[in-house]
């Protein structure tokens, strides 16, 4: 037998709780940032309940937490996860590229840490989401390119190694490549104040083709998404391309739309984005094409669900009158929260699952899930009763009174409801990466044969 040993692998070391280091340590830094993010949350809906206390906080008010809270959720959050699935598609989880994914994820982390503090502080380019400034817009845009070395290195050694890369497939990692290579440069570029005005008095503001043109950037990310952690299921190939020309049509027709400041009362406009929901039965069938984990069947039909009410409510509360009196209220605020605590992070979750294979447990507790998504419905709820009451009367959120003050008290409940599941969720995956970390893992594919 001498010679002839077969390593063990993850499987048998740890049966049951299959979960890549890396991918597994993506998760932890993304929770990690949830959880944080989530606290600042609670912080605010305490600060909105009770304006006064903003005065005990010196210059660290409601204004400058904001920015924090979603900017962490962005490029914490729901980054990281996909950050993970990079490590992956690119081979960096695997080989000698794996040893540098944890001092990645810790020089982005890093520079995201840095980006909050200069927040804080009062540094800020003005822009929703590009508010990097100062030294912290060289950090994180430093932190992307770092990603984007580590997968050029993956993907060389792989290449070396002569693995089997069809034509299409290596053509795909280049073009990836090359637009990941952007990245960083576009970002720091979009966050100066001097590029484009933070407020563009130019701009009307939403119309159909606006809000159909990003919406078919989601469907196609939707569409290719599949593609980098799962196998075609042979019998149900015809949805898949039907899924394309049917993106293909739609694209047609926004670029047919005007792209000037054109009133959504007009029928082209919001007829035009209610062909989006097309997408009602055909994302389901389109993902049903497709061979999943097990362990993503809760979260699969989650985020389904979630797309479903995200795009019935994104068009209803863009029809004429509906939009008039919801806007600028805190019924929007309860839409964006359907497309970002809702469909986003459960579309992060599935994929995450999917990568962790059997580790994928750390999701799939029955009191965490019931808990996020129960305490996302009850905040959408309470954000639409009060934005419907908002329309009638602009000052309803403004001035305390006690149909108000209920709202917002039951908000902060749901937001410390948010805050525990994550909390869960980080506990777990620390369990999980403390066990992923215990398993020696082959630096070599070809380790993984008999020697």
């Amino acid at each position: 037998m001498e010679g002839f040993m077969k390593l063990k692998t993850l499987d048998e070391l740890a049966p049951g709780r299959r979960a890549p280091q890396v991918v597994a340590g993506a998760a932890w830094h993304s929770l990690l940032w949830l959880v944080t993010a989530n606290a600042i949350g609670v912080l605010i809906a305490i600060l909105l309940l009770f304006p006064a206390l903003n005065r005990q906080l010196g210059e660290w008010t409601y204004g400058r937490w904001i920015m924090v809270h979603m900017n962490l959720e962005l490029y914490g959050w729901t980054s990281l996860p996909l950050v993970g699935l990079l490590f992956r598609v690119y081979g960096a989880d695997r080989g000698p590229a794996a040893e540098w994914c944890r001092p990645v994820l810790w020089v982005w982390s890093a520079a995201l840490g840095v980006g909050a503090l200069s927040w804080l502080s009062g540094y800020s380019s003005g822009k929703l989401f590009l508010d990097w400034s100062g030294y912290a817009r060289v950090l994180f845009p430093a932190a992307l390119l770092a990603v984007w070395l580590l997968l050029a290195f993956a993907f060389i050694k792989s290449w070396s190694r002569s693995e089997n890369f069809s034509v299409a497939a290596l053509a795909a990692k280049l073009i990836g490549l090359l637009i990941l290579l952007v990245v960083p440069f576009v970002l720091y570029l979009a966050a100066s104040p001097s590029g484009y005005p933070p407020v563009n008095p130019d701009s009307g503001g939403p119309t159909g083709a606006s809000q159909l043109e990003s919406s078919l950037a989601i469907v196609a990310i939707l569409l290719m998404l599949p593609f980098g952690i799962t196998r075609r299921n042979a019998a149900n190939r015809g949805i898949i391309a039907t899924g394309w020309i049917v993106l293909a049509a739609e694209c047609v027709l926004c670029a047919a739309l005007g792209r000037a400041d054109i009133s959504h009362h007009r029928p082209a406009q919001y007829l035009s984005l209610g062909s989006l929901l097309l997408w009602l039965p055909l994302t389901p069938a389109y993902y049903a094409a497709f061979e999943w984990h097990s362990n993503t069947r809760r979260w699969r039909l989650a985020f389904l669900c979630w797309w479903a009410a995200l795009l019935v409510t994104g068009w209803v509360f863009f029809l004429p009158g509906v939009l008039d009196h919801f806007k600028f209220t805190d019924g929007l605020v309860g839409h964006s929260f359907i497309a970002m605590a809702g469909f986003t992070s459960s579309l992060i979750i599935f994929v995450m699952v999917q990568l962790l294979g059997d580790g994928g447990w750390i999701f799939n507790r029955a009191r965490s899930f019931y808990l996020w998504n129960g305490s996302v419905v009850a905040y959408i709820v309470l954000m639409t009763i009060a934005g419907w009451r908002e329309g009638f009367d602009p000052t309803f959120t403004i001035v305390p009174g006690t149909a108000r003050n209920v709202l917002y008290a039951l908000r902060l409940l749901t937001g410390i409801l948010m805050f525990l599941a994550s909390l869960d969720w980080l506990l777990d995956a620390s369990t999980l990466l403390r066990e992923a970390g215990s398993v020696s893992l082959p630096t070599n594919p070809a380790q993984e044969k008999t020697s």
